[in-house]
């Protein structure tokens, strides 16, 4: 048995991440949460970027939107840089996720978004970083801590990038009138496919 220490860590971390997603609704901005909805609906194409833990989760809103008919990619910023950018035109959009809003290797790709008459999204916490400040549109990301006691692991922090972007898909799938039937052709597999292809 672990000791009653790591319990009770283990136990708070639920209680911090839960404070997080309650308070992150303070912070829902519904002016710029509609531009992205309707940038997205409109793209041709969705990039999305980030580095560490913020990366991972953008790969994982990349699936999201592959999984609504979005065509959607995740690009490396170490490939950005050596031709993966190609995969953006003008009209479609780049979504960038970094907390502070100063990931320095972001910066390269925002300047080739502009190049290209791509728009950009940026969540992160900072408002008034490089970041959101080169952004079209900006959502907020609110974080109160990370679970373990330093406060410096990339927990919370994913957890409430994760719900920016499944909130995104939710009104996404709304707004391009998204259908069962539609994502049981894509998906055949898994217990999901099985249930939503069985006849």
């Amino acid at each position: 048995m672990i000791s009653e220490k790591a319990l009770e860590a283990a136990r708070a971390s639920y209680d911090i991440e839960a404070e997080c997603i309650r308070e992150m609704k303070d912070y829902f901005d519904e002016e710029q949460f509609s531009k992205a909805v309707e940038l997205l609906r409109n793209a041709p194409r969705i990039g999305a970027a980030g580095c560490g833990h913020s990366g991972i989760i953008c790969q994982h809103f990349a699936h999201l939107m592959c999984c609504i008919e979005r065509p959607a990619r995740f690009i490396s910023p170490a490939e950005a840089v050596h031709g993966a950018t190609g995969f953006l035109q003008a009209g479609d959009v780049m979504i960038f996720a970094s907390r502070g809003g100063s990931t320095k290797e972001l910066f390269p790709i925002v300047d080739i978004c502009k190049a290209k008459g791509v728009s950009v999204i940026t969540v992160t916490e900072n408002m008034e970083s490089p970041l959101a400040k080169a952004a079209d549109v900006v959502l907020k990301q609110h974080v109160n801590r990370e679970t373990d006691k330093y406060n410096m692991q990339g927990t919370t922090s994913t957890t409430a990038l994760c719900m920016i972007f499944h909130a995104l898909q939710a009104a996404l799938v709304e707004e391009t009138d998204y259908q069962k039937e539609q994502f049981a052709l894509i998906h055949p597999g898994g217990a999901v496919g099985e249930r939503l292809n069985k006849k």
